[in-house]
């Protein structure tokens, strides 16, 4: 089966037609002998889970971060930025524009990475994860990016995922990385989707098609927005794209999906979430096994990196045990630590935390 091919078929030149003023594809149905003919993941959340030591069923949430600038930082100050990270969290993600840049090429950038990910895992004594990216216009490249890479982890080389901008480069890159490095997991970035999948675009197809097409690919795991908790577009209802991708059999907005046994594809929640966000988050997916990359939510703590990664996997174990989120902080210090790095959220959903915690305004 053909990704290009049924998108040729379904959006094709209909999208550009002059008598069609809306054309947005909101499901499709996939039947058996079509699922049996795609390539689904070889490697999901289990695999990671795994890898970090926890069970393989309901292993839990995995608490992430995106090295910033978004374009990234220079080859030595980028490795300290994860080193401070891993201190306290599992997983990093190269952001979507990151690569083989001049100011960092990878053949000084990663070695520094993997050095600083061996420091993490000897002082913590727990695995750490890293999503690199290997995007590139020429598959070719792609590929030698990603062979270099792993030839840098060598024994370590389970503990990468490999970032592909997905809906940038199309069907046939995820396809390249899944057939390729089918031993790691395929980290599916959905930069740019917005274009045709934003409520406001009267064409194309949402999000929901998205993540659905995304599992028939091989993605291991796709970003799925914050549903309305952080600052990316959404609401709670949004929950549907990541159903569709982790169960096997979903009720879409149209039709009735079964997946047949194909391997789940990982929720990724990215933007603007911070600890005092995800229990809400939580409560609204109904579960914690998701890849949470939080950025300023870890690097915007008022103590360190490595505190508000703690603080991100504090705030799910304050769901898990159902307790009231400022009750938590009270013996849970980088928690509570993040109600002071981010005191508008704070205030907004909860309020009175001052008072209850006895700070100081």
């Amino acid at each position: 089966m053909m990704m290009v091919s049924f998108l040729t078929l379904t959006i094709g030149n209909n999208q550009g037609m002059g008598d069609i003023e809306h054309a947005k594809m909101v499901d499709f149905y996939v039947p058996r002998r079509a699922i049996e003919l795609f390539d689904g993941p070889s490697r999901g959340i289990a695999d990671l889970w795994r890898t970090l030591g926890r069970p393989v069923v309901d292993g839990g949430y995995i608490s992430g971060t995106i090295i910033k600038p978004k374009l990234g930082l220079r080859p030595e100050p980028f490795a300290r930025a994860a080193y401070e990270f891993w201190l306290g969290g599992d997983f990093i993600k190269n952001d979507e524009p990151q690569g083989n840049q001049p100011f960092a090429p990878m053949k000084q950038t990663i070695p520094l990475v993997y050095d600083a990910m061996k420091r993490a895992m000897d002082e913590t004594g727990e695995a750490k994860l890293f999503s690199a990216n290997i995007t590139a216009d020429d598959h070719h490249e792609m590929v030698a990016r990603g062979e270099f890479i792993l030839r840098s982890f060598g024994p370590d080389a389970d503990k990468v995922a490999f970032l592909v901008d997905g809906y940038v480069g199309g069907p046939g890159m995820i396809t390249t990385a899944r057939r390729h490095f089918a031993n790691q997991f395929l980290h599916y970035h959905r930069a740019g989707h917005g274009a045709i999948t934003s409520p406001s675009a009267k064409r194309g197809y949402t999000a929901y098609v998205l993540a659905k097409m995304s599992r028939l690919q091989g993605a291991s795991g796709i970003h799925v927005g914050t549903m309305g908790y952080g600052k990316m577009e959404g609401d709670k209802d949004d929950r549907a794209a990541a159903y569709v991708i982790e169960r096997d059999s979903y009720q879409g907005p149209v039709y009735p999906q079964e997946w047949y046994g194909m391997k789940p594809t990982v929720p990724i929640i990215s933007g603007g979430m911070n600890a005092l966000r995800l229990p809400g988050f939580f409560d609204n997916l109904g579960h914690g096994n998701v890849i949470n990359t939080a950025g300023g939510g870890a690097y915007g703590h008022i103590d360190s990196p490595a505190a508000g990664a703690r603080s991100l996997r504090q705030a799910y174990d304050c769901w898990k045990a159902g307790a009231d989120p400022v009750e938590w902080a009270r013996d849970h210090f980088e928690f509570a630590r993040a109600f002071e790095s981010f005191p508008q959220d704070a205030e907004l959903l909860y309020p009175g935390w001052r008072q209850k915690l006895r700070l100081a305004a």
